[in-house]
């Protein structure tokens, strides 16, 4: 959880997180051709939040394409909120 949260703290992050559209996958040169950031440091990002499994990814030809691991952030947030309206 802590992973998750840590990865979702970066506020550029966020961004790229909100640049997936449900069920789209995106690969760097997407992502930096629509961010401020440069090719390096979104690919530096998407490495963290892989790693964090926010993201999944997989390698098709030369490209690294990218998508949002729902069933990860759906058992984290879960958990969270399950633990909000149980203590709270």
């Amino acid at each position: 959880m802590s992973r998750v949260f840590t990865a979702l703290g970066d506020e550029h992050r966020q961004r790229i997180l909100m640049l997936f559209d449900r069920g789209e996958r995106l690969n760097v040169g997407r992502i930096a051709a629509v961010s401020t950031l440069t090719r390096s440091t979104v690919s530096h990002h998407l490495k963290i939040l892989r790693e964090a499994d926010v993201l999944c990814s997989e390698k098709i030809g030369k490209e690294v394409w990218f998508w949002i691991n729902r069933r990860s952030l759906e058992e984290t947030l879960g958990n969270v909120l399950d633990y909000v309206r149980s203590h709270c």
